[in-house]
């Protein structure tokens, strides 16, 4: 092959994923993990009849995120026959349950049209008593699917991995667990797919590991074990200008590894608890976790080519490795946005702070937004940033190192939500307790759709 028609071939599989990317949402927070779209004519204003395309009723109860590909869009749910324990909003201490439920459980794939939100299939992949608990904040449906275009990845925490063609059929499974959690809070964490492998992290309190499968079959192809208790953090797989590595953040260390599995770099200094997932911009890596309970809340901004431990001394804020560091910056649950030039943090009771993404210079900090709770991550496209709290309102900021709120969305009352939201093309889609909405510019509610039964 000449490097001509070489470079032509790269070029053009370059654009066919720059395609790919714009037109799809394939995994917990989008490609690359950013919660970043650049579609022109995405909505700024809605309510929950203004702006909006569609609602589709939700049956059975689940945190994850909406996934889309093509004119597909992919969700997953856990269906009680028994009496659920209602959650409740904010943080709070109490909601461990000693015992799993007794009851039946049901635990479905779903697909809707992007267009209509026509449920277009469901397929129950596992059914029976769970044999583990959940904190009643969370679901046994808390981590988000992901696709290639070819096969649906539904990974159900201590359940297990079922991969289903785009048209609901049922490919393989492989059982994972189940692990004790920490006090029974349950599993979190999110497949990550690439290039014909699926990445699963899975931190728990007895035998953590970070796990490659074939996207295919579903065959092991390697298993790291990894020296950690639960922690809820979906990895990344990171692209950049050296080399292709797995950022998989843990409570005792951050890590990198390669493609193959061999630990490339790891940092210190993280807190009691991880949930935030690393996201990637401006040729670097940004990694943080901040349990509410901890003095050390770090977010750190990583060059690429590291290696061995990188930790910072007590004095440092940077190092070789380490372009900058900021350590009480992180948020609990929800993960932080780089947009633009700046990294935006909505820490869980609705304090909101924006830091340079180069330099780590504070914009702003300690910024009361009106609402108390959130969990979803906020987004970002035009020149906005979006924060969704767990009352369905969404809060519309200004991007940019000063704060202020523009606009403020409602999706009614009585509305919990949980989950992150997913954005392709002009259309932005939302997730509750009950339903899913399609918010699209001009749009009018014309009906309800009931989806799964």
């Amino acid at each position: 092959m000449t490097r001509t028609l070489c470079a032509i071939l790269l070029l053009h599989a370059a654009i066919e994923r720059g395609i790919a990317e714009e037109a799809n949402w394939p995994q917990f927070r989008g490609p690359q993990s950013s919660g970043v779209a650049d579609h022109e004519g995405l909505p700024v204003t809605w309510s929950d009849t203004k702006n909006v395309a569609w609602r589709t009723d939700v049956s059975g109860l689940g945190w994850s995120s909406p996934i889309v590909w093509g004119n597909q869009v992919f969700l997953t749910a856990v269906i009680d026959t028994g009496i659920s324990p209602e959650p409740r909003k904010g943080l709070y201490l109490g909601g461990e349950q000693k015992q799993p439920s007794d009851a039946e459980h049901i635990w479905n794939v779903y697909s809707y049209d992007l267009e209509t939100g026509e449920l277009l299939w469901e397929q129950t992949v596992h059914r029976g008593k769970p044999s583990f608990t959940r904190h009643i904040k969370n679901s046994y449906a808390s981590a988000t699917p992901a696709t290639d275009g070819e096969r649906v990845y539904a990974y159900f925490g201590n359940v297990g991995l079922f991969c289903l063609s785009v048209s609901g059929e049922p490919l393989w499974q492989v059982e994972l667990g189940p692990y004790k959690t920490r006090l029974g809070w349950g599993t979190g964490a999110s497949p990550v797919v690439h290039e014909g492998r699926v990445y699963l992290c899975n931190d728990n309190e007895e035998e953590s590991y970070l796990l490659a499968l074939d996207a295919r079959t579903g065959d092991e192809i390697w298993r790291v074990p990894r020296d950690e208790q639960s922690t809820w953090s979906t990895p990344l797989v990171w692209n950049n200008e050296l080399r292709t590595e797995i950022v998989a953040p843990g409570t005792n260390r951050f890590r990198s590894y390669d493609l193959e599995g061999e630990l490339l770099w790891e940092i210190g200094g993280g807190s009691g608890t991880t949930i935030c997932t690393p996201s990637t911009a401006h040729g670097l890596v940004y990694v943080g976790s901040g349990y509410l309970m901890d003095r050390n809340r770090p977010v750190y901004a990583i060059r690429p080519g590291a290696s061995g431990d990188i930790s910072l001394d007590e004095e440092q804020d940077a190092n070789e490795h380490v372009a900058w560091a900021q350590a009480q910056a992180a948020p609990y649950n929800t993960s932080p946005l780089v947009f633009g030039d700046y990294v935006y943090v909505c820490k869980d009771q609705g304090i909101m702070a924006c830091y340079d993404a180069h330099t780590g210079e504070v914009m702003y900090e300690k910024k009361r937004m009106p609402d108390r709770q959130f969990t979803a991550s906020p987004w970002g496209y035009g020149e906005h940033v979006f924060c969704l709290s767990e009352s369905g309102r969404t809060f519309v900021l200004k991007a940019g190192p000063e704060f202020e709120i523009v606009a403020t969305n409602e999706l009614g009352e009585d509305v919990m939500s949980l989950a992150s939201p997913a954005m392709v093309g002009d259309r932005l889609l939302i997730r509750t307790a009950n339903s899913l909405f399609c918010i699209q510019e001009g749009a009018q509610l014309a009906q309800v759709e009931a989806g799964g039964e």
